[in-house]
């Protein structure tokens, strides 16, 4: 039997831009056989207090953290506002990569913007990288049970 893996799924949601990246990644590992619950920070949302109060705070960190903490795996869309022209990682994705890391939950990146050089530290906590559309498309057929180790060429800084 396939063990199916429950997947934090990280990246910016600030614009309908943003959340389409992070609508086709989740379908495409909707797709996959290997996957079975995915969490989204951003949906759900906790609404027992005001939006950005020290309550609101408080809860959406913990409820996000113990997500993480509960999950197989973290599947990090590591572009931010390519409408922009700006692709350097969202800092609360690039902080959950860090975080999972360090407690063992192996990280997979995905990155649209494929030229621009990637961060050292964030790059080598990757288990898995997939940049650019062609690559992304592969998320359906990646075994995440397995989990191989997969390279980009990329320039990091």
């Amino acid at each position: 039997m396939t063990k199916l893996n429950r997947v934090y799924l990280a990246g910016p949601f600030f614009s309908d831009q943003q959340k389409q990246r992070l609508d086709q990644i989740q379908n495409l590992l909707e797709q996959n056989d290997t996957i079975g619950d995915i969490f989204r920070p951003g949906k759900d949302e906790y609404t027992d207090a005001q939006f950005g109060s020290f309550e609101w705070q408080t809860a959406v960190f913990k409820h996000d953290i113990n997500n993480i903490n509960i999950s197989d795996i973290v599947v990090a869309e590591l572009d931010y506002k390519l409408e922009e022209q700006l692709s350097e990682p969202d800092s609360g994705t690039a902080w959950e990569c860090g975080y999972a890391f360090a407690n063992n939950v192996p990280v997979i990146g995905v990155r649209f913007d494929k030229e621009p050089p990637l961060n050292l530290m964030l790059a080598g906590s990757l288990t898995a990288f997939f940049n650019g559309q062609k690559s992304i498309d592969q998320l359906k057929d990646y075994d995440f049970n397995v989990l191989m180790t997969r390279y980009e060429d990329i320039n990091v800084f």
